[in-house]
């Protein structure tokens, strides 16, 4: 019994260990079984708490505290296994009892000293055991300014487009409201912003996955629905005017759905890495037509006849429509228009315009 009991304290051990230097240390997207089933658990409880109410806003108060939940469920999930761990161990090597072994794993994890005895054998595990407690605190605590930096990044950019793409945001509204106030010229410089931010979101959210659970200080702000918006303008730019089209628009559908497929590996969610151009989506052609109209009306000027275009715009978003709508479903992010369905009731909120009250 014993011999199985420090087998198993052993074993525990390095489990945990190897979850905390992939969760916290290792500079690689890696998978982390503790991280996906807190969020799986958590999320499940916060959206039963709130599917009461039956709107967006009760998902959405639930929902931001999804992240800090997990980010101390991590920390005592760890604790908990290293107690677990050193009270095998001690078990193993002592005659003490259960309730001792137990006693003295706690007093030396978190430190206390209360327990500790002079049995010279034990104080191996005892050193380790108060070593470990510390230590996982201290790269828990070294982890928040790594995950709040990306995140107010992250954050200052979705912010920036409220005024550009509306809130919630929209890809055909971005187009339209910059011909609305004769801002084309603009787009450019937008595209190689966000051509920027989803390399760092590629990178960021693959490396840390709970990232994907901070949410906008505004319930109709999402950094997932921001990049759909800038990846659908950049389509539909391209799609209506390939020769005036700038450059930069290719450049940020690439990196975004090359973020987007980082982001989906990570989650170990299947996508297609090389769809055909012509493979369906979801978004049908009326919807594209009523959104060319919409565009249209508002000044823009288009090279290609819309029912031209529908199939370049589809060629396009096959890349990314699949892995961004199961993103949106995941993070519960504000259901807009053309970002698929959510877990929770809810009807497209489609962008807010602003009055005109230029004087006539």
């Amino acid at each position: 019994m014993r011999l199985i009991s420090a087998l198993a304290g052993i074993l525990l051990l390095a489990l945990t260990i190897a979850s905390i230097l992939r969760t916290l240390v290792v500079p690689r997207g890696l998978y982390s079984t503790l991280v996906s089933r807190l969020w799986q658990v958590l999320r499940t409880i916060l959206r039963l708490c709130a599917n009461p109410f039956g709107t967006y806003r009760a998902q959405d108060r639930a929902q931001a505290w999804l992240a800090p939940l997990m980010l101390v469920g991590m920390l005592f999930c760890w604790l908990c296994a290293f107690l677990a761990g050193f009270t095998l161990l001690l078990y193993a090597n002592s005659n003490l009892t259960w309730g001792v072994s137990l006693r003295e794993a706690g007093s030396s994890l978190f430190t206390l000293g209360y327990a500790s005895g002079d049995r010279l054998r034990l104080s191996g595990i005892d050193f380790l055991a108060a070593a470990s407690g510390p230590l996982v605190i201290a790269l828990q605590i070294a982890y928040l300014p790594t995950l709040y930096g990306s995140y107010n990044r992250r954050e200052v950019e979705v912010t920036l487009l409220q005024s550009r793409a509306g809130e919630p945001a929209w890809g055909p509204e971005l187009l339209a409201r910059q011909s609305l106030v004769d801002t084309e010229t603009a787009l450019p410089q937008l595209y190689r912003d966000w051509e920027r931010l989803a390399a760092e979101l590629g990178e960021s959210h693959s490396n840390y996955p709970v990232l994907l659970s901070f949410r906008s200080p505004q319930p109709h702000r999402s950094w997932i629905v921001g990049l759909i918006t800038v990846m659908d303008a950049a389509a539909l730019q391209l799609a209506l005017n390939p020769r005036t089209a700038p450059p930069e628009a290719r450049l940020v559908l690439r990196a975004g759905f090359t973020a987007l497929r980082d982001i989906a590996r990570v989650l170990r969610f299947p996508f297609d890495p090389d769809p055909e151009p012509d493979s369906p989506i979801r978004i049908s052609y009326p919807e594209f037509d009523a959104a060319v109209s919409m565009i249209v009306a508002s000044g823009f000027e288009t090279e290609r006849p819309t029912v031209l275009a529908w199939p370049h715009f589809q060629g396009w978003r096959v890349n990314y429509e699949a892995i961004a709508y199961e993103i949106c479903r995941r993070v519960d992010a504000v259901p807009t228009l053309w970002t698929g369905p959510r877990d929770f009731p809810a009807v497209p909120i489609p962008p807010r315009r602003p009055a005109d009250r230029r004087p006539t």
